[in-house]
């Protein structure tokens, strides 16, 4: 299935934003580890990969977690310690998404997991056991899912965890959040110095817990305000917290810097509001360092390429890994509107801005007749290109219903801001 997503006349956006899919997964998993009941949680959210999560852990013998990183990172270490025989599978692409560095750390812990596929990757046949705990040293810059896989199952541990920390450590506001919803849970787990978290052998308590909305969701609708042509248009996001346990609230800061401000109204109220806001002039070039908030990358520089502001975006190692490689994606389909990237390494994407036109030539952005953006299966992808349509008149996205992962109603609230979505072909 294609959409094309067509410029709307007047933007004029009130949004409810989705849970934030972060918070709920770990809410879930901390809830599980509590023996509580899904009562206690409110405002989870629906999107696809905190369904699967939900499902996986009423334990069926096979669980299949599609394509929800997440779930297979959590689920691994929480089925470690369960008990009964588990295998826990997903999506073609996520038996292809590597999970070795959090099944050897939970070996060493005594974990009995096996590979049933290919060493180092998904599937996996794992029977639960009461596991000792102690002492383990990982590289800081892996996933931060796998390091907060083993710090939620570390209080059932009977020794509890010293995790020690080497390297450059990436991610790690995921890891902050992880520690701040622990203790909301009665664990005993903090950082000891700046490379260590030691995580205590006391239980998890059952509380009441109210999941915010989702920062990272609300990325696109900064770029959305950047992107429009009136620069009086504002949107209000309902439902976010400037003081949030989600590193993806440093959008804010960043979006300021392109010159949308964030107003927060109504705080202390149970339904506080964001308004943004278009104020001063866009920047002649920035600098990002990622490495605190990758799954931004996305939105960051497509909205630089649209609106044509020079960028370096540092940080972006674990991109790679992610539901496609996002390096290869952004570039392929950035070079489809006529913006060509410079990636170096594996970390780096350099922009220098659109070429100088002479006087009469078309703009930098020249999309070929026919040109879609393919989603390469990532939410990310089909939510950071829609906004195109604001610059370009008008954007196809293929396989659009790839944002059910995070964002399950994305299109919907396009619509009723006034984008019109017309379905090409499916």
């Amino acid at each position: 299935m294609t959409y094309r997503v067509i410029k709307p006349r007047n933007l004029t956006a009130t949004v409810q934003l989705p849970a934030s899919k972060s918070l709920s997964n770990r809410a879930l998993l901390l809830n599980a580890l509590s023996h509580a009941s899904l009562s206690q949680l409110s405002n989870v959210s629906d999107c696809d990969d905190t369904t699967v999560m939900m499902e996986a852990l009423t334990l069926p013998p096979i669980i299949n977690i599609k394509a929800a990183g997440t779930a297979m990172r959590f689920l691994t270490a929480y089925l470690s310690i369960g008990s009964g025989i588990h295998t826990i599978t997903g999506t073609e692409r996520m038996c292809h998404r590597p999970i070795k560095v959090l099944v050897d750390a939970l070996q060493q812990l005594g974990a009995q997991i096996e590979y049933l596929g290919e060493n180092g990757f998904p599937p996996l046949k794992i029977t639960g056991r009461q596991l000792q705990g102690g002492e383990l040293t990982l590289t800081g810059d892996v996933s931060s899912q796998y390091i907060s896989a083993l710090l939620m199952i570390a209080p059932m541990l009977q020794k509890g965890l010293t995790l020690r920390l080497t390297g450059e450590i990436i991610s790690r506001p995921y890891i902050d959040m992880t520690l701040a919803m622990m203790g909301e849970h009665g664990a005993k787990a903090q950082w000891t110095d700046e490379r260590t978290i030691v995580v205590h052998p006391v239980p998890y308590r059952s509380i009441p817990y109210m999941i915010e909305s989702d920062w990272s969701a609300a990325s696109y609708w900064y770029e959305i305000v950047l992107l429009s042509d009136n620069e009086q248009e504002t949107a209000t996001l309902k439902g976010l917290f400037p003081n949030s346990l989600q590193g993806d609230s440093k959008v804010c800061e960043l979006f300021q810097e392109l010159s949308v401000q964030s107003l927060f109204l109504a705080q202390g109220t149970d339904e506080p509001k964001t308004t943004l806001i278009r104020r001063g002039a866009k920047p002649k070039r920035v600098e990002w360092d990622l490495t605190r908030t990758p799954d931004l990358a996305q939105t960051l520089i497509v909205t630089c390429a649209l609106a044509g502001i020079p960028f370096v975006a540092r940080g972006l190692q674990s991109l790679r890994i992610k539901e496609t490689d996002r390096v290869y994606a952004l570039a392929t389909e950035l070079a489809k509107l006529g913006v060509r990237l410079t990636v170096k390494g594996d970390s780096v994407i350099e922009w220098e801005g659109p070429e100088l036109q002479p006087a009469g030539e078309i703009p930098y952005l020249k999309p070929m007749p026919g040109t879609a953006i393919d989603t390469y299966e990532d939410h990310r992808m089909a939510m950071a290109f829609a906004p195109a349509a604001l610059v370009l008149g008008c954007i196809d996205i293929n396989n659009p219903e790839v944002v059910s992962k995070s964002y399950p109603r994305f299109w919907e609230d396009l619509k009723a801001v006034g984008f019109n979505i017309e379905t090409l072909k499916g």
